[in-house]
């Protein structure tokens, strides 16, 4: 059975849930790869092992090698959801204490964020600002758009992790796409959680505005929220 990952980026962790065997051939090698091609834009990941029905050895040591490169360069690789069949086998093989694992997605993400040092923080720039939209191509503008504005960005596509970013993150700024969609009880998490922190509304015009025009009335928008903020 072929090892399928499904991958998406809650804000600076990359979460990958695995389904299938992580095994020696192509499905470790699967892996392997698809990890390694995301260090250009994440050393934070997660693997959901949830669906992970079994590992041998080689595709212990595939994990063990991803975790290295991670911590090489000063990120991470946690598990979460692990089943009972894997856990034992890293019971056995000792590798329990290696890999930093956890019952859930949201608790997994948080710990990345918890372990960045109080110099990352400052070295990073800004307050922290969460954006969520469901176009890629618009996220990855924002996200350069507000780094360079001197913000600390970070980025989803998901309702239910926009929450997790600003349960963590205590963002001083939501900057919300249009036409976001989500469960119901997601939903209804996101519209409270929105009453506790200032947000911005791009606009269903933002992704087909020009760049330049697009920016400066979000900057206006900015500037208009920090007036009133301290007007108040």
């Amino acid at each position: 059975m072929p090892l399928l990952m499904d991958t998406r980026a809650v804000g600076k962790v990359a979460v990958i849930r695995c389904n299938g065997r992580i095994a020696a051939g192509e499905e470790a090698e699967a892996l392997r790869v698809h990890v390694n091609g995301m260090f250009g834009n994440h050393k934070d990941f997660v693997l959901h092992m949830g669906d992970v029905g079994f590992v041998d050895s080689s595709g212990l040591g595939t994990m063990v090698r991803l975790l290295s490169a991670t911590r090489r360069i000063h990120g991470d690789l946690k598990l979460c959801n692990v089943p009972p069949v894997v856990a034992k086998v890293l019971k056995i093989t000792n590798l329990h204490t290696l890999f930093d694992t956890h019952e859930s997605e949201e608790s997994a993400v948080s710990a990345s964020y918890r372990k960045t040092s109080a110099a990352e923080l400052a070295a990073s720039g800004g307050r922290p600002v969460v954006c969520v939209e469901k176009n890629g191509d618009v996220l990855a503008y924002l996200r350069e758009l507000m780094r360079r504005a001197g913000y600390e960005v970070h980025t989803t596509n998901s309702l239910a992790d926009s929450l997790i970013l600003m349960r963590v993150m205590r963002p001083a700024m939501l900057i919300v796409g249009p036409s976001l969609t989500g469960s119901s009880s997601a939903r209804q998490s996101f519209d409270a959680a929105c009453k506790t922190v200032p947000v911005i509304e791009l606009g269903a015009d933002f992704s087909t505005l020009d760049a330049g025009d697009a920016a400066s009335r979000l900057m206006e928008k900015i500037r208009l929220l920090a007036t009133s903020q301290l007007q108040s």
